[in-house]
């Protein structure tokens, strides 16, 4: 079994991620795995200016629609247990899990 899992995790909504979070916590704790983290990374700001008229007629002023993605990182020393749990959790549709065996 490899050494390390190296789990990601991303979502526009921090509440989702906590959540997911917190569950991966108590699997761990169940199945007695060392876990570090979760690690929260830099979120990244994505922005988009428009103008406010699509004509080009009146002043030029702009509206910035923005969206942000906030991201975790989690590092557990992986059992077969934990990761047949881990498969198992029910995740919501903005939040995507990125698993890597290291």
């Amino acid at each position: 079994m490899p050494g390390k899992a190296r789990i990601r995790l991303s979502s526009i909504e921090p509440e989702h991620l906590t959540s997911i979070c917190e569950e991966i916590k108590r699997i761990a704790e169940r199945t007695a795995v060392k876990l570090h983290g979760p690690i929260p990374l830099p979120t990244k700001k994505l922005v988009v200016p428009t103008r406010k008229t699509p004509c080009g007629q009146g002043t030029r002023t702009w509206d910035k629609w923005e969206m942000r993605i906030h991201k975790r990182l989690i590092d557990v020393d992986p059992n077969e247990r934990f990761m047949k749990r881990l498969m198992r959790i029910r995740t919501p549709d903005d939040v995507f899990v990125e698993i890597e065996l290291l």
